[in-house]
């Protein structure tokens, strides 16, 4: 199903890199090698930047809800397909087959939501303190955007980032997280069976130091979205401030679970192992600082470690969760529990690769669970974006609400308790961009925004409608009517 050379889509045609340079891809799961990759130099991202360039216009001359219908047809032919594309991503990715479909459905209801919003690319009405004077406010596109995708939802995150882009009037330069070509691949033939007009998307592979930055750097370029690592949003947000373009960045995050006293236990552990655990921990929405009010924190433990001995480990649907992304990801983090041991913490389970013969020749993280870690120590405050999760007691509720907070991020958060009242405080007080109470920290859906405060992200919020306030500026129009002549 993988083609054995995955090339980037420029102006509607596949296209090798320049001088046919090629990475190679391998799978996570057995470690075999898939396919090579485009790897794309700085020239072949300004072929896309130009194809982009010269389509746009036509593209924004489109009435909204015709970009809406066209985006429509995309959406309906990733549905149509959806097997195909789910299949892609399992083999990338190494997660199950059913997890894979799941990620695929949820970009699909995205891609159906901001198709209807070509209907909806709403203004508004501005009242005037000046006689027969009338004002509103109308949504224009910015112009050529750039997204930039992780590995670990590679379907879900190239629909949040495309279809608000396009659907806004833009044309977008994609360019594929290294490890997930193949989605991307297929998401261009998506894009090119459906009828988008050629050259509206590029799609772009090859190494983020060299592709990724071309496209950050580049003065055409007039809005960037990113999705990754912290340290790597900085660096792009340092590049568009000195060029004033407009910047999305939805970044890491160590997300607090919180477990009150009067939880239910059993349905705090169910959120609990899924919100650690599922996807091998590869969410910037994961939860990995679970905070337990004393009374119950041996119980709570105890059922947590019972749940996660129970967890299957690989790539089919018999599985819980599968391989992280790469050997190098999976290196840093065992190099971080090492770390960690040093500093006092205690690994209750997991806490290494495995290595048996069923899993030693992928990139498998044995489900960790860590407690006695201080609260300022790396493992508490770095994001490792795996299956690792530590637990932290808490005397009550003020000291577990500080717990959350004393982290440099703000993305995710969730609460268990019985009352109201603590879930209502908590989501008042917790800095997250969202909160959840008696569920996981992760599962926000197409019509809602998402983002984070601190390290988590710069502000801006995708998708929902939200997301219309990255990819569009704002023009203000006033007319003055003589009525006299009317």
């Amino acid at each position: 199903m993988i083609p054995e050379h995955i090339p980037n889509w420029i102006g509607g045609e596949e296209r090798p890199a320049e001088g046919g340079r090629t990475l190679d891809k391998f799978d996570p799961a057995t470690g075999a090698r898939l396919c090579a990759v485009a790897d794309s130099s700085a020239r072949d991202v300004q072929e896309a930047i130009e194809s982009g360039r010269a389509a746009q216009p036509a593209w924004a001359a489109l009435p909204a809800p015709a970009r809406g219908a066209a985006l429509l047809e995309l959406a309906l032919a990733m549905r149509r397909h959806r097997r195909e594309i789910a299949a892609m991503v399992a083999r990338e990715t190494g997660k199950s087959p059913k997890d894979a479909l799941g990620e695929t459905d949820g970009a699909i209801s995205l891609g159906l939501f901001f198709s209807g919003e070509g209907q909806r690319l709403y203004g508004r009405t501005l009242q005037s303190g000046v006689p027969h004077k009338y004002g509103g406010t109308i949504r224009q596109p910015i112009g050529l955007a750039g997204l930039i995708v992780a590995a670990n939802t590679p379907i879900a995150n190239i629909a949040w980032k495309v279809f608000p882009a396009l659907v806004c009037g833009n044309a977008a330069i994609l360019k594929m997280a290294e490890d997930t070509p193949g989605t991307g691949w297929i998401f261009g033939r998506m894009a090119k069976e459906s009828g988008l007009p050629d050259g509206v998307l590029n799609i772009v592979q090859g190494v983020g130091a060299v592709s990724g930055a071309a496209l950050v750097e580049s003065p055409d370029v007039g809005v960037v979205s990113f999705t990754g690592s912290t340290a790597v949003g900085r660096r792009i947000a340092e590049v568009c401030g000195r060029r004033l373009a407009r910047v999305s960045l939805e970044l890491g995050g160590k997300n607090p679970l919180v477990v009150c006293d009067d939880a239910d236990l059993d349905r705090a552990v169910h959120w609990s192992v899924l919100s650690a655990f599922s996807n091998a921990g590869q969410r910037c929405a994961s939860a990995s600082r679970i905070i337990v009010f004393a009374p119950v924190y041996e119980a709570f433990r105890e059922k947590l470690l019972a749940a996660t001995d129970r967890l299957s480990v690989g790539p089919t649907d018999a599985d819980d969760l599968g391989p992280v992304i790469n050997r190098r990801q999976l290196e840093a983090m065992c190099a971080a529990l090492d770390r960690a041991r040093d500093q006092g913490a205690r690994i209750l389970r997991g806490g290494s690769r495995l290595d048996d013969p069923a899993h030693a020749a992928g990139c498998y993280m044995a489900p960790t669970v860590y407690e006695n870690a201080a609260m300022d120590a790396e493992i508490s405050q770095k994001e490792l974006f795996g299956p690792i999760v530590g637990l932290y007691p808490a005397r009550d509720f003020d000291e577990a609400l500080a717990l959350a907070n004393a982290t440099p991020y703000g993305l995710t958060a969730a609460i268990h308790s019985a009352s109201v009242h603590r879930c209502a405080l908590f989501a008042q007080r917790v800095r997250a961009g969202v909160v959840n109470a008696n569920a996981g920290t992760y599962g926000s859906e197409p019509h809602c925004p998402f983002g984070g405060f601190g390290q988590s992200g710069n502000g801006s919020r995708e998708p929902g409608t939200e997301a219309l306030d990255v990819y569009s500026e704002l023009k203000a129009v006033y007319t003055i009517v003589d009525a006299a002549k009317v």
